[in-house]
């Protein structure tokens, strides 16, 4: 008799003993996926918790993310907070998309957004909006509570731009 080599990993799995390498790469790509949709599903949880902490009134919210886009379904008391829980999700770190599936209770006029670039200021936004740039209160006042300080906006914020009448 002698040694016979084999390919270690190429035959199957026998007397409970060792896997192959499609099992093993099987297994893995499950429990990344598990680990994956855990981490998605934590992160919509805390942003359903951050939108309920700011008092953004919406009935059966919930927050479904997947990869970088957020799915957001519910009822928002009206049209500023439904556009309000958009921004919060939004301007999320890891969220590129929001697919806004909310509906409103009290129907008004929806917003203007913009993305905040180097060198905006709440002024400068005002200005560009309003023509005039001392309106900067209606911008900040629309951002409430994500905007804590007028002088606290960053570049690729988003913010909304009420029309001037439905601040």
């Amino acid at each position: 008799m002698g040694l016979f080599s084999f390919i270690k990993n190429a035959g199957a799995k026998v007397f409970g003993i060792g896997k192959t390498d499609a099992e093993e790469a099987a297994e893995a790509k499950a429990d990344a996926s598990a680990a994956k949709l855990k981490r998605e599903t934590d992160a919509a949880n805390r942003l359903e918790v951050t939108v309920s902490d700011l008092k953004l009134e919406a009935k059966n919210l919930k927050v479904k993310i997947d990869g970088d886009t957020a799915t957001i379904h519910g009822m928002a008391y009206d049209q500023a907070t439904r556009e309000k829980i958009i921004l919060v999700v939004g301007n999320s770190n890891g969220i590129a998309v929001v697919d806004d599936q909310m509906t409103v209770e009290h129907q008004e006029p929806e917003a203007e957004f913009h993305t905040v670039v180097s060198g905006d200021t709440l002024g400068k936004i005002a200005k560009k909006f309003y023509g005039n740039a001392n309106k900067y209160p209606l911008i900040f006042d629309a951002n409430k509570p994500m905007l804590t300080h007028p002088d606290k906006i960053y570049p690729g914020q988003v913010l909304r731009i009420p029309a001037m009448d439905k601040a």
